[in-house]
């Protein structure tokens, strides 16, 4: 089980020297410095867009402020948010998946926090939110982010052709999912 800790309304959990919570409104400038990358909006949706600016932050953040149950997540050093890690909810017959989406800023990669975060994450989904499964689906330009995935012990399911288009480019993704442990299908 993950050592959750409630301070407040600000939900910690511990990743080493790191950790997941809440996003708070004191994150607009770090979220906006982090996130105003190319290298990082050219492997996400195109809501997370470059250039990102303080206005974006400022909306994110209202955004996030509204979810309940709260699914979107800061990944934060002692000092700022570095990063963003969440869940997006199904519904209806998809009601117990979610699909990942997660981010870290530039100077932070190659250093094992992104690994923690997705197992933390996909961990705090299947004990807290009762998910049976949790998919992601990279585009096949970021092995980078196939290789977190599947450290954190997701399978690779398949390529999905053609899916995306991207910049003007028309891209694959891979299909990784995990599956709760206790699920015999």
């Amino acid at each position: 089980m993950l050592k959750v800790v409630r301070l407040g309304s600000v939900m910690k959990i511990k990743l080493g020297q790191y950790m997941i919570r809440d996003w708070q409104r004191d994150d607009v400038p770090s979220l906006a410095k982090h996130a105003n990358n190319s290298l990082i909006a050219m492997h996400l949706r195109d809501g997370f867009h470059h250039p990102y600016g303080r206005a974006d932050a400022e909306a994110f953040i209202e955004l996030v402020d509204k979810q309940d149950p709260k699914v979107f997540f800061a990944i934060a050093s002692q000092t700022e948010a570095i990063g963003g890690i969440g869940l997006g909810l199904g519904i209806d017959v998809h009601r117990f998946t979610a699909e990942l989406g997660y981010w870290l800023a530039e100077p932070y990669w190659n250093r094992g926090i992104m690994t923690e975060a997705v197992k933390t994450i996909a961990q705090w989904g299947f004990d807290r939110l009762g998910l049976n499964r949790i998919s992601a689906t990279p585009y096949t330009t970021n092995p980078a982010s196939a290789r977190v995935l599947e450290k954190a012990g997701f399978e690779r399911e398949g390529i999905l052709r053609a899916s995306v288009v991207k910049e003007g480019r028309i891209l694959n993704q891979c299909l990784y999912a995990r599956v709760r442990e206790d699920i015999d299908c």
